[in-house]
Formats: structure tokens, C-alpha cells, sequence
């Protein structure tokens, strides 16, 4: 934790909305899809006219329908590395800090409408405040264009308006045991990342928060051994589990630290994240998460914490009965908030965990932004300022 703060500071990370709570303030993140123009401006809009309002303990319009008033002018006398500070320290800011992401064909189709050359560019436009991602240069034996350093292979998938890869060999899905995986498989070495070009990263862009290092092991490990053979593993092998899963925490853990190392104090957020939630309810019981990956996230969020930074954990889906752990082990802030899955109704999450985690997220990307109205999301936008940041 950082030295600003002695208790834990909530904070949400990826895709829709966050408030913090005693500032009332106010991330927001969006994923679009197809309908994703008429929508997403309306959020931003909304975002930054509500807040501000919010801010001033007044009202901007009516989200509801009929005439609006036109969005209020946005003085800023903050960066916004020091609007996503003032956030996490509970702080009031000058206006509502907000985030983006997106799928590259949704920003493409942003930037254009915007007439803006890159993301940088489009996010000052509509005065989004983004981390700057900081990450090493790989440098170590050569990769084929459709594999990762693990050895894993993918392939593009086309789903109409854009494509995603996903993952068509998993290399280590033949082993049955621990001697297997060691006599057999490569592990890829910290010192293939050359973290000398991350100084050169920030050149220009002090005033931006900085995001670096973290970790989300089962993620890949997944793709090691299958999904289905993945989730089979912590049950019936667990010997493997452990193996592999030590493997890759180590992985995450030395090449954080040199990250940190390399720009001592710079780095705000780190992503330790893990998706253990699907739509109804936890993909992996709460006693298997405590076995296999709690302890190595706590690894994570200490070195996360002795570096000065926050904890930005993100965790999809109906997450509600492993987040009291999650807090406990020292999350800072709690990401996306699907509050349409049960268990995740945004007021029993501020009423339980309020005081202690940052909510990010919050804007339904599953329903609202991509198939609402652009009045949709103004109501959820002041939704979310009402129920999460109040």
C-alpha cells in the first residue's frame, strides 16, 4: 500500500464504470461492439456533464428523455495522474477521472468519426485520462507470428465487425505429471524481457497515471493444458496445478519486479487479475481459489504494495462470494462490476465493500453499450454516479 494510505483503497479495473466511494468520483471504462458510436459518445458526454454536477452537488439534465442541456464546459486544474490519485486517495478531484478500452475495431472506428490520428490523440479529445502501459521488450529465442513465448498457437477468429484469437494448440495438454512437464518443457526465463526501453515509454507523458507489471496465471494456463483439461486439473491433478501454476506466479513476479526496478516509483497500477467468475455464479469454488491462486496473488499484491503502487484487480462475471477474500488479500480496486450477474447488485456491493475497495467499472458492456439506447447509457451513467459514488 502506499505510504499516502494506511487503509485499503478500493478501485475497479476493466470494462465500464468505477467510483470511488467517499469522493464520489468516478471511473469509466467501455467495451463497444457493433452499435457502439451513438452510445459511446453519449457515455462519454454523460460522464463527464454528470460528474461534474455531481461534483458541484447538482444536476445536469434529465437522462430520461426529452430536451437536454447542453454538456457544461470542463475545467481542469488537475493532470490526470493526479485526477486518478486524488480518486484512490479518496480525494475530491477537479472532475470525474475516466478510463477507456476497447477492441481495436471499435477505437478505429472512434478515431475516424473523431477525425483523430491514434488513441492518444482521440482519448485528449474527449478528455479521457488512460494509464500509460509500461512493458519490457522481448528478447529472447524467436516466436512464430501465431504462437506466444509458452508455446501455444492461435488463430484468428472472425466474428463479422472484427476477430479475436484464440487458442489452437496447447503444449503441455499431453503431460499427466510434474516429471512429464519438467523433463519435456521449457519454461520461459525473465531474462528474455530487456525492461532498458521502458524509460523511454513515459518520454512526454508524465502527466498520465502509469500502469506496469501483474499477473493472470490461469489465464495461461488455460492455454497450456485446455480449458476443459484446465479446470479438471484442480480437481484431479493437483500436484500439476501447483507445478505449473508456481511456474508462471515466478514468471509474473521477477519480471514485475524489475519493471519496478527500472522506474522505481513511477509505476501506479498494477493488474493482478484472474477471471473466476462466469454469468451465474463462481467457474472455480472458493476453496480451490484459496488453494491455487490466492497464495501467489498475495505474492503479487505485496510486491505490488512494496513498490508504491495500487492493486487494480479485475475478476469478470458473478465474483460477489470470493471478493470479501479478495479484499482481504489486498486488492485496491474491483473491475469491471457486471452488475446484471447475480450476487452483483451494485447496491449490496456498496453497501458491503464501499469503505474498502474502488469500484471501476460499473456501464454494462454485455447489454447497454452495445445494444442500448444512447439515453440507456446516460441513465446507467447516472446510475452508476448515484448508486456507486454517493
Amino acid at each position: 500500500m502506499p505510504a499516502a494510505e494506511s487503509h485499503a483503497t478500493p478501485f475497479i479495473a476493466r470494462a465500464t464504470f468505477t467510483t470511488s466511494s467517499a469522493s464520489r468520483t468516478v471511473f469509466a471504462m467501455g467495451f463497444c461492439m457493433s452499435t457502439w458510436q451513438p452510445a459511446f459518445i453519449a457515455w462519454i458526454e454523460n460522464a463527464a456533464c454528470v460528474s461534474t454536477s455531481v461534483l458541484m452537488e447538482t444536476t445536469s439534465g434529465s437522462p430520461g428523455g426529452g430536451a437536454r442541456q447542453a454538456p457544461p464546459m470542463i475545467h481542469e486544474g488537475m493532470s490526470p495522474r493526479e485526477r486518478w490519485l486524488a480518486a484512490l486517495w479518496r480525494k475530491k478531484p477537479d472532475r470525474v477521472p475516466l478510463d477507456y478500452g476497447a477492441t481495436a475495431e471499435a477505437t478505429h472506428k472512434l478515431s475516424k468519426h473523431l477525425g483523430v490520428g491514434d488513441e492518444r490523440e482521440m482519448c485528449d479529445r474527449l478528455h479521457i485520462d488512460p494509464p500509460v502501459t509500461v512493458s519490457s521488450r522481448y528478447a529472447g529465442p524467436a516466436v512464430a507470428d501465431d504462437a506466444d513465448v509458452f508455446g501455444c498457437r492461435f488463430r484468428d477468429v472472425d466474428y463479422g465487425t472484427g476477430s479475436y484469437r484464440e487458442c489452437i494448440h496447447h503444449p503441455l495438454a499431453g503431460y499427466s505429471t510434474v516429471a512429464e512437464i519438467a523433463r519435456n518443457y521449457r519454461w520461459p526465463s525473465p531474462d528474455w524481457w530487456d525492461c532498458s526501453v521502458i524509460p523511454g515509454q513515459l518520454a512526454g507523458l508524465e502527466q498520465y497515471p502509469v500502469r506496469g507489471g501483474g499477473s493472470e496465471p490461469f489465464l495461461t494456463y488455460k492455454n497450456l493444458r485446455g480449458d476443459e483439461q484446465a479446470f479438471v486439473d484442480l480437481v484431479e491433478n493437483p500436484e500439476v496445478a501447483h507445478y505449473i501454476l508456481g511456474k508462471l506466479f515466478d514468471l509474473s513476479y521477477d519480471t514485475t519486479r524489475r519493471i519496478f526496478e527500472t522506474i522505481p516509483g513511477k509505476v501506479m497500477i498494477s493488474y493482478v487479475a484472474e477471471d473466476m467468475g462466469g454469468q451465474e455464479d463462481l467457474m472455480i469454488s472458493p476453496a480451490k481459489i484459496r488453494e491455487f491462486l490466492l497464495p501467489g496473488m498475495r505474492r503479487m499484491i505485496g510486491l505490488v504494495h512494496s513498490a508504491g503502487a495500487y492493486v487494480f484487480h479485475h475478476n469478470d462475471g458473478a465474483v460477489r462470494r470470493i471478493v470479501p477474500d479478495m479484499i482481504e488479500a489486498g486488492i485496491d480496486a474491483l473491475n469491471p462490476i457486471q452488475w446484471r450477474c447475480p450476487g452483483m447488485e451494485r447496491e449490496a456491493l456498496k453497501r458491503d465493500f464501499g469503505d474498502r475497495v474502488v469500484f471501476h467499472g460499473g456501464v454494462d458492456n454485455q447489454q447497454t453499450l452495445p445494444f442500448g439506447t444512447p439515453d440507456d447509457v446516460r441513465r446507467e451513467v447516472a446510475d452508476n454516479l448515484r448508486i456507486l459514488g454517493a
